[in-house]
């Protein structure tokens, strides 16, 4: 497991256009299928965002407003799997260059900080780190999905690019603080009720310590988070300056 990041922290999956070669696009088919997972991608997450805004109107407070949009993060984030599968048939059929291993990192680290760390330990679902890392993924999402939408559309504004390419600088860090903090807050919870936990002795002669493995899961940020940050950091370099060069021959 490693770490997920926001801010368009994914490695390129491959929608844009911006590639050194050309290589061979997917049939009207898949790109109408494409076009419409990616719609309804954006449009879950922009539910997620209303949520969010409506809850902290009504409360007048930015506390415990995980609770006002846990179900579609929940549907949309596990949602990200099928992305995962589309990465992984594309690169193997060519049309993408992207780094299936670094994506899976990615997506399967959202999923389980969703499911095996909020959904299972009740009592950090009030934390505000939680809010820190919703919020990032929130913006990230709605940015990526509109940007990979327009992209294979052919119609991709220069603000989308933009924002894609350049408000992960903030939102990846503030994504990655929501959750390690997170995970922190879980590891007395887990530690005291033994979550997902195996002890020995059992028939099947096998140990597992949850506790340890979160240990482990938040050492692991240490060597990804700058291997994907930089990563971002190219690509933003490549694809802007790419922009600014077409721009100028016009």
């Amino acid at each position: 497991m490693a770490v997920s990041g926001s801010g368009g922290s994914r490695a390129d999956n491959g929608y844009s256009s911006q590639q050194p070669r050309r290589r061979k696009g997917p049939s009207a088919l898949a790109t109408a299928y494409l076009v419409i997972y990616n719609v309804v991608m954006t449009a879950g997450w922009l539910v997620i965002a209303v949520g969010l805004v409506r809850a902290y109107l009504a409360k007048g407070s930015y506390h415990s407003l995980y609770y006002s949009i846990e179900k579609p993060l929940k549907f949309f984030q596990t949602g990200a799997l099928l992305e995962e599968y589309l990465l992984i048939t594309k690169y193997l059929s060519g049309i993408v260059p992207s780094s299936v291993v670094l994506t899976a990192f990615q997506v399967m680290s959202r999923v389980f900080l969703t499911w095996a760390v909020t959904h299972s330990v009740k009592e950090v679902q009030t934390e505000d780190s939680v809010l820190l890392f919703v919020v990032a993924w929130t913006i990230t999402e709605i940015i990526r999905y509109s940007f990979y939408t327009f992209s294979l559309l052919n119609h991709l504004p220069y603000l989308i690019k933009w924002a894609r390419y350049t408000l992960f600088i903030v939102l990846y860090p503030m994504g990655v603080s929501g959750e390690l903090l997170t995970i922190y807050a879980a590891l007395p919870f887990v530690r005291q009720s033994g979550l997902y936990s195996i002890s020995l002795p059992n028939k099947y002669n096998f140990s597992f310590d949850y506790y340890t493995f979160l240990i482990l899961v938040m050492i692991s940020y240490i060597p990804i988070f700058p291997q994907l940050y930089f990563h971002m950091l190219h690509q933003r370099r490549k694809v802007l300056s790419h922009t600014d060069e077409h721009k100028k021959s016009e």
